[in-house]
């Protein structure tokens, strides 16, 4: 899965890019701010990073006055082909009035083809087309379907990987834990044919802490870092998770660690900041969060930058 698709827990997020998810699953594309608790979180995310919806026909998410037609037999959903930014529809949609006729009309013929290349071409438009529009877990529904309509390892991350960037977006503990299930399902199968596939390995890792065992997920983390010390995400993960347990000296040695293997990661540098403050080394500090600050021209970033530089004086 691209590195670019990813996000994080039980801190405040600070949408550098996007934003970060209702937990610390997945690699950055925000900016994390340790110190408040999880139900600040889900706030900001539910405002900010809100792109899970989906018809019930998918897997249980958003109504369709969020989410669109997410299925072939919501294809006559009344808000269907509803502008952006008209009441009802959710502040984060972004599929225009086109869009959502395209996608109505690939509902509709889908009941009608049998012919299996036919239905598999179809299916992969109406799984990319929810993908343009950010509608991940429907995008993971149909591309559930293709790989079950044509097996194989790549058709299985492929719907894996939609529903983890659902998963990563999504804005309450129910949808967390029901589309981490989902990704964990299908990664599972991959890994059993792909034992040495990494970054499968990390996502599923990643599920894993919104699971009733998050303990396996630490565990997959450690596999990865083990198999490939320098692995991006896997530093990355582990680092947070030991911020979200208020382990600021761990956490210091994997960003420390990360911004060794990557001085440009512009969230290694934030949080090499904000672990080194916590542990009191302020002159590592004060350098990781100016680094922070000079690769990224994002006015949030900068402000929370310019806070903890505030704090160390």
């Amino acid at each position: 899965m691209p590195t670019s698709r990813t996000a994080a827990h039980q801190v405040v997020v600070l949408a550098v890019a996007t934003a970060l998810v209702g937990g610390v699953f997945v690699l950055p594309k925000g900016i994390l701010k340790p110190k408040e608790g999880k139900a600040e979180l889900n706030k900001d995310a539910a405002r900010t990073a809100n792109r899970d919806g989906g018809g019930s026909a998918t897997n249980g998410s958003k109504t369709d006055a969020s989410a669109g037609p997410t299925s072939p037999e919501a294809a006559t959903a009344g808000v269907a082909g509803q502008a952006v930014g008209t009441p009802g529809a959710a502040p984060h949609t972004t599929a225009t009035k086109e869009q959502r006729q395209q996608l109505n009309g690939w509902l509709g013929q889908l009941p009608k083809v049998q012919n299996v290349k036919i239905r598999a071409e179809l299916l992969q438009q109406l799984a990319r087309g929810y993908e343009v529009v950010q509608r991940f877990d429907s995008a993971g529904y149909y591309y559930e379907q293709l790989a079950a309509l044509q097996p194989g390892v790549q058709a299985t991350e492929r719907a894996a990987d939609a529903y983890f960037q659902a998963f990563s977006f999504a804005s309450s503990d129910e949808r967390v834990k029901m589309l981490g299930g989902k990704a964990r399902t299908l990664y599972t199968q991959v890994l059993k044919q792909q034992p040495d596939n990494l970054d499968v390995k990390t996502n599923l890792g990643m599920t894993y802490m919104a699971s009733e065992n998050p303990v396996q997920g630490i565990t997959l983390l450690r596999e990865v870092l083990a198999a490939d010390p320098r692995n991006e995400k896997a530093l990355y993960n582990m680092g947070v998770l030991a911020v979200q347990s208020n382990q600021f000296d761990k956490a210091l040695l994997r960003f420390q660690e990360l911004v060794k293997v990557n001085p440009k990661n512009v969230n290694a540098q934030f949080y090499l900041g904000v672990t080194a403050a916590r542990t009191g080394a302020n002159d590592q500090a004060r350098a990781a969060f100016k680094a922070a600050k000079s690769l990224s021209a994002d006015p949030a970033l900068a402000a929370s930058v310019d806070e903890e530089l505030a704090k160390l004086k």
